[in-house]
């Protein structure tokens, strides 16, 4: 039965991130989610229901349309395989609780954030201000206290105070930058996307979060810097790496936090 339930999360993982493709997909180029149905991009032909199953379709057409024979972007199947995963994950700590939904639903948000701010650098309202609710109620459920090997904020206080630190250190950030530069270097999508992830884990992991997303962003952007020939002026996608600094919280903070304390001298 165990293995079965399994399965099932595994499966509506991946029915899911079939969907977010179609929202990262369709909201930078502000088309409806619902109509016209799913299509190649190339050619426009609609994709039948037994071209369209999550992953296997992929590989059954080898990575072509059935029409054209256009490529099909690598991006929908490790999308979906990438939220199948993450939702056996999900399930194998929580278990069949209401846990599982709400964790579930944090996690295909960060992963629509990610792509999305890497396309266009643009971080959602619809989804930034729900996953703020949504990370408050994990809090005021105590859903922290009750899963393990997951970091989640334990109380409704540790939440709200997650949500307001992190918004508040990453707003602080963006005016001083603004201030001394003069320019602007931080959009308030990161801020509001912040304070989701702070409200989900809340407020003591959020040190190592920004530690995690300002080393892998610092690396990254030095080496567009390096390539595009733009210096520092090049623009970087900071919501990406909060989102993959906050999938590396959620699920491997522990771990990490003892590597961590592994490497202080003793």
């Amino acid at each position: 039965m165990a293995s079965l339930l399994a399965f099932y999360a595994f499966a509506l993982g991946a029915i899911v991130g079939s969907f977010l493709n179609v929202v990262i997909h369709r909201y930078p180029r502000e088309e409806s989610l619902v109509f016209p149905g799913s299509h190649c991009p190339h050619c426009n032909a609609p994709i039948r229901w037994y071209d369209n199953i999550p992953i296997l379709s992929f590989a059954i057409l080898r990575g072509r349309c059935r029409a054209c024979r256009a490529p099909i972007a690598i991006r929908y199947v490790l999308v979906e395989l990438a939220n199948a995963l993450f939702y056996l994950a999900i399930f194998l700590r929580t278990g069949v609780t209401f846990v599982f939904p709400l964790v579930a639903a944090i996690v295909s948000m960060i992963i629509v954030l990610i792509f999305i701010d890497a396309d266009i650098q643009i971080l959602p309202d619809v989804i930034d201000l729900p996953g703020i609710v949504i990370g408050i109620i994990i809090g005021a459920t105590q859903a922290g206290l009750r899963v393990s090997d997951m970091t989640l904020s334990s109380t409704l206080i540790d939440s709200v105070a997650g949500a307001v630190i992190g918004a508040s250190v990453l707003l602080a950030i963006a005016l001083t930058y603004r201030l001394v530069r003069k320019i602007e270097g931080m959009g308030l999508g990161d801020v509001k996307m912040m304070a989701m992830l702070g409200a989900t884990v809340g407020w003591e992991p959020l040190f190592g979060l920004l530690v995690l997303a300002s080393v892998a962003g610092a690396i990254i952007g030095a080496i567009v810097a390096s390539r595009s020939g733009q210096g520092m002026q090049a623009a970087l996608p900071f919501g990406v790496f909060l989102g993959f600094g906050a999938l590396a919280i959620i699920f491997f903070g522990p771990t990490l936090w003892s590597w961590y304390l592994a490497l202080l001298p003793r």
